[in-house]
């Protein structure tokens, strides 16, 4: 599958619309209900998304290979209240069922937070999975980490791919054995803006002495302060003092770009604060990026093993031939 289409639903900033294009993908459809996201969005993709999800006609929606949805997760999130499929943005799951039931596309790739695999004694993503199930689509889960996938920052996500075609065999990428160090990630003239107050670094230099000449520290919520040579995890509603780069200042929205794996070619038309918080809610692209190989290298794999059971079929003269070996045709481009 040298090609094929995606949409991009819940698409922020498009670290999934990265990580389909690189892989061969064309999206043709993105929906961001954030206003300011989707200005970001349009200046970098040359697309505009749509708005409110619940408020697009699924005839709307063009046909295609991959739906890709980081959808909403404040219900799930440690720091949201975690009400779940009682909180009304948990119910937007099923818009993206809605989409499946009506377009059918081969190929789904899924992302929200850690906590996800756990709530509610398992409940939320046995539902999730069900759900899916009962239309069609045969499902893989696992809790990724960003790290093991050469970006410096622990980030572990929940991630759900599905396939219509029952009989692919789906392996999840292995390890990478390094991670890109900080020194290839921090930029080396800072304004000064970006500098904590004296108050605030006289205090995590009190609570904390690192070992590591570059790190990123991080004050969690009982004050306690660590520092590693990768960033903990960012998070859009996090203290803007959350994370010190070697207790001194925090980091700038490239640098927090350069975390998420987005390129240095990601245009920045928006306000720091609002970038923060973009960076803060996107996917990891690098790690997202070699699911979605996986995904389409199994898919190519059962395509191959069908056309190779067929014409095995077809020399002992079992079956007629058939010009089209495939059971639905994808949306190639």
């Amino acid at each position: 599958m040298n090609k094929f289409i995606f949409i991009d639903i819940f698409a922020g900033i498009g670290g999934f619309h990265i990580a389909a294009k690189e892989n061969g993908g064309h999206c043709l459809f993105a929906c961001e209900i954030d206003a300011i996201a989707r200005d970001a969005y349009e200046a970098n993709y040359g697309i505009k998304p749509h708005g409110d999800i619940t408020k697009t006609e699924t005839s709307n929606i063009p046909k295609h290979d991959l739906l890709c949805a980081g959808f909403p997760c404040q219900p799930f999130s440690i720091i949201g209240n975690r009400l779940g499929f009682d909180d009304m943005r948990g119910t937007l799951f099923f818009e993206i069922v809605r989409i499946l039931q009506e377009k059918k596309p081969p190929m789904l790739v899924l992302e929200n937070v850690k906590q996800l695999a756990s709530h509610d004694k398992k409940r939320a993503i046995t539902r999730i999975l069900k759900s899916l199930n009962e239309i069609g689509y045969k499902t893989y889960w696992k809790i990724l980490n960003a790290i093991d996938y050469g970006l410096p920052q622990k980030r572990e996500r929940t991630i759900i791919v599905g396939f219509l075609n029952n009989d692919i065999e789906f392996a999840w990428p292995p390890k990478i054995a390094s991670y890109r160090p900080l020194s290839k990630v921090l930029e080396n003239n800072v304004d000064e803006k970006y500098y904590a107050s004296k108050a605030i670094r006289e205090k995590r230099h009190g609570l904390h002495k690192s070992r590591y000449e570059l790190a990123i520290w991080h004050e969690n919520k009982g004050g306690n302060v660590s520092s590693h040579p990768f960033s903990c995890a960012l998070r859009a509603g996090a203290s803007y003092n959350y994370l010190l780069v070697n207790g001194e200042r925090r980091l700038t929205p490239r640098e927090m770009l350069r975390l998420q794996g987005f390129p240095d070619t990601f245009k920045i038309v928006c306000s720091d604060s609002q970038t923060r918080k973009q960076a803060g809610n996107a996917v990891p692209v690098t790690m997202i990026k070699r699911v979605i190989k996986e995904v389409l290298n199994a898919t190519s794999e059962a395509e191959r093993r069908k056309k190779q059971d067929r014409q095995r079929a077809l020399s002992i003269g079992r079956i007629p031939e058939k010009r089209d070996l495939r059971d639905r045709s994808l949306a190639y481009i």
